[in-house]
C-alpha cells in the first residue's frame, strides 16, 4: 500500500505561483510513475504533469511552459510548481501514483502516455488540494 498526501494549495491572483506537494509513505519501492491530475468544478479530471522514477517530464498542453514537476527520491516527496497562474487553473489537484505498466507500454512510454488520460488507471490517489486562481 501507498499513502499520498497533498498540501501547498490556496488562493493566489493571476499571474501568481503556488508549489504543491505531495509527500508518500508506504510501499513506495513499487512505484514507477507519479503524477498531478486536476478537476475543475463541472469537468472531466485531466492529467497536468507525469514523471517517472527517474525523473522524465511530460506535460499536458495546459501545463507546459507555466508547471514543473519533480520529485525528491530521498524524501519521497513530488512536487508541482505553478507559475503564472491563470484563472482557468483553479480546481483540486490531485497526485497519483502507480506502477511500471500502462496500456500495453512500460516505464517512460506508459508514464507519458497517463498524461493524457484521466489517471483512472492509477491505483494510489491523494485527498486532494483546492487551487483558486481569481482574476
Amino acid at each position: 500500500q501507498v499513502r499520498l498526501v497533498e498540501s501547498g494549495g490556496g488562493s493566489v491572483q493571476s499571474g501568481g505561483s503556488l508549489r504543491l506537494s505531495c509527500a508518500a509513505s508506504g510501499y513506495t519501492d513499487s512505484i514507477s510513475c507519479m503524477g498531478w491530475f486536476r478537476q475543475a468544478p463541472g469537468e472531466e479530471r485531466e492529467g497536468v504533469a507525469t514523471i517517472d522514477r527517474v525523473g522524465r517530464t511530460t506535460y499536458a498542453d495546459s501545463a507546459k511552459g507555466r508547471f514543473t514537476i519533480s520529485q525528491d527520491n530521498a524524501k519521497n516527496t513530488l512536487y508541482l510548481q505553478m507559475n503564472s497562474l491563470k484563472p482557468e487553473d483553479t480546481a483540486i489537484y490531485y497526485c497519483a501514483a502507480d506502477g511500471a505498466y500502462y496500456n500495453g507500454l512500460y516505464h517512460y512510454a506508459a508514464c507519458t502516455a497517463r498524461t493524457q488520460t484521466n489517471g483512472r488507471d492509477f491505483g494510489y490517489w491523494g485527498q486532494g488540494t483546492q487551487v483558486t486562481v481569481s482574476s
